[in-house]
This record gives C-alpha cells, sequence and structure tokens, in this order.
C-alpha cells in the first residue's frame, strides 16, 4: 500500500451540520431575547448571561465553519510514513503523525459523533505542537501518551471505514518496518 489516501469534504454532511449550527444559534438568541426582557419585559440576568455567551461561541464556531468551506485540501491523509487530519481542532494543530509511534487506534463515542482516536507514544516528540489547552486535552499523564481524534463527520465516509483505513494504513507500516 504505497499510495497515498486523502479524504475530502463532504459538502453535503458539512452543510448539515452547518445547518443544524444555525438553527441551534437561533434558539439561543431567542432565548437570549427573552432573557433580556425583549418579550414579557422582565430581566433575567443569570440565563441571559449564559444564553449570550453560548450564542457567542455557537456563532464564532458557524462562522469558522461558512469560512472553512473555502479550503478545498484533503481534510485527513494517509500514506506509507504518517497520517494528518483537519476534521477536529486537535488533529488540525497536530498536524503530521508518524506511524512508527502509534501504540493504538481505537472508535470512540463521544457526543453525537464516533471519532477514531489515534494514540502515541514518544508523546515528547509532539508537544511543541499542540497549545497548553489542547495538550491537556489530549495527554494521558498515567500511560505517557497522546491521544489524537480524527473525525467522519464532514468528509464522505462513515467512522468505521475511517477507522479500518487507519488500521490498514498503521498495519501495512509495521510490515514495511519490519523487512527493512
Amino acid at each position: 500500500m504505497d499510495q497515498e489516501v486523502n479524504l475530502y469534504r463532504n459538502r453535503s454532511k458539512t452543510t448539515k451540520l452547518l445547518s443544524l449550527s444555525g438553527v441551534i444559534c437561533i434558539v439561543l438568541l431567542l432565548l437570549f431575547l427573552y432573557c433580556i426582557g425583549i418579550f414579557d419585559g422582565e430581566l433575567k440576568v443569570k440565563p441571559a448571561v449564559f444564553s449570550g455567551g453560548i450564542l457567542l461561541i455557537m456563532l464564532g464556531l458557524l462562522v469558522n465553519g461558512l469560512l472553512s468551506l473555502r479550503d478545498k485540501s484533503a481534510q485527513i491523509s494517509l500514506n506509507k510514513s504518517h497520517f494528518s487530519g483537519k476534521t477536529t481542532p486537535m488533529a488540525k494543530a497536530f498536524g503530521a503523525g508518524n506511524w512508527d509511534d502509534v501504540t493504538a487506534i481505537n472508535l470512540q463515542k463521544v457526543g453525537g459523533d464516533t471519532l477514531v482516536v489515534v494514540t502515541l507514544g514518544n508523546a515528547s516528540n509532539y508537544k511543541d505542537r499542540l497549545s497548553a489547552m489542547l495538550w491537556k486535552m489530549a495527554y494521558d499523564e498515567a500511560s505517557q501518551q497522546l491521544n489524537i481524534m480524527y473525525s467522519a463527520s464532514v468528509i464522505a465516509i462513515e467512522p468505521s471505514e475511517l477507522y479500518e483505513l487507519f488500521m490498514t494504513y498503521w498495519q501495512n507500516s509495521k510490515k514495511g518496518s519490519m523487512i527493512s
């Protein structure tokens, strides 16, 4: 398996995700307007602050998602020596990982998404790639390994198929290293 596999954005999946985000933003806006008293004249401070904060975060994510639609590059790339992806903020910041450092690959349900989790040894080799916040999320202190997550939510295949692709490339990279 010498060829590289590039997985690109599925526009219909992305459009559905962005539409759902838009609907959530509208609901949060209505909730915020209700909390500041537009409909009944009564100010509800705590719910207004909470709904306004969540609304700002969701609007930021929605705008970021809309801007990312212009990116025509591969969302996930796999070849015989490394893997990379842009389907989660962590994977995007992480960049390319070396198959030699992979210790495990698993499927994990997180919220409403099923993610492919690539576990890496030699975590110190990758420390300078991630911000302090992303490092804390990805690094498992007990095992001293790094867990990088990849989502199939914006590409044209299902999580189980993405998992199988990762496993195939990882297993073939091990076979190649035994030969040399």
